[in-house]
């Protein structure tokens, strides 16, 4: 595992070296076909690097929890329009997540609705997708669009327990927002129904919990 991720963080270089190799021994091998096999190896190599990307190192970065380093190989990709299509979008999203933890609600936006304008490779992650912008628009206090967000996600399906029942506290608070109690302690019983485990989930739901049966409707 540690071989492979140091190739994918490598190859960019190891491709050139390979280059300069190839034709150094061409300088002194008769003949092309030779050293053939390193040319190949090498446009391989730089093939995956534009066309793939950095992706596997991102995620994992991220999900150790290694901001920096994510932030490092996020700011690596210098061609993000070459990257393959499902890949890119899976890019912007990372992009998008990060900026979303810097507290750059602007650039958030931005990159993850490219993420999502490209279309999510997986059903699952559109829906993340969608509920994170929907987070992103509560954040800045656009409770329309952010409504309109989690809608969507819910709609499109959240597979985790956690998302389902962080989707259904927002709407739960947007229908307090609204004064729209009746729909409110519906969302509010779905999301304790999800039993999430979360530490801020589960201590959201105790706070709502001590209020909401008092509400009309």
């Amino acid at each position: 595992m540690k071989f492979y991720n140091n190739v994918i963080k490598y190859r960019l270089p190891l491709a050139i070296v390979l280059i300069a190799i190839g034709v150094a021994l061409n300088l002194t091998v008769s003949g092309f076909w030779p050293v053939f096999p390193l040319y190949f190896i090498a446009a391989i190599l730089i093939f995956g690097h534009f066309f793939f990307g950095p992706l596997r190192l991102i995620q994992e970065h991220m999900e150790s929890g290694n901001m920096e380093e994510a932030q490092k190989v996020i700011n690596s990709v210098k061609y993000p329009n070459l990257l393959y299509k499902p890949i890119r979008s899976v890019y912007y999203t990372l992009k998008g997540n990060i900026a979303m933890m810097n507290q750059d609600f602007d650039n958030a936006e931005k990159h993850m609705k490219k993420g999502l304008d490209l279309g999510m490779p997986m059903k699952e992650a559109e829906g993340a997708s969608l509920l994170q912008m929907g987070m992103l628009h509560m954040q800045k206090n656009d409770l329309k669009t952010g409504e309109r967000y989690i809608r969507e996600a819910l709609r499109k399906g959240l597979q985790d327990k956690e998302s389902q029942a962080a989707a259904y506290l927002q709407m739960c608070s947007i229908m307090m927002n609204k004064r729209e109690f009746r729909a409110a302690k519906d969302f509010f019983r779905k999301a304790k129904a999800a039993k999430p485990t979360t530490p801020q989930i589960v201590d959201q739901i105790k706070q709502i919990e001590r209020y909401i049966n008092r509400m009309p409707g």
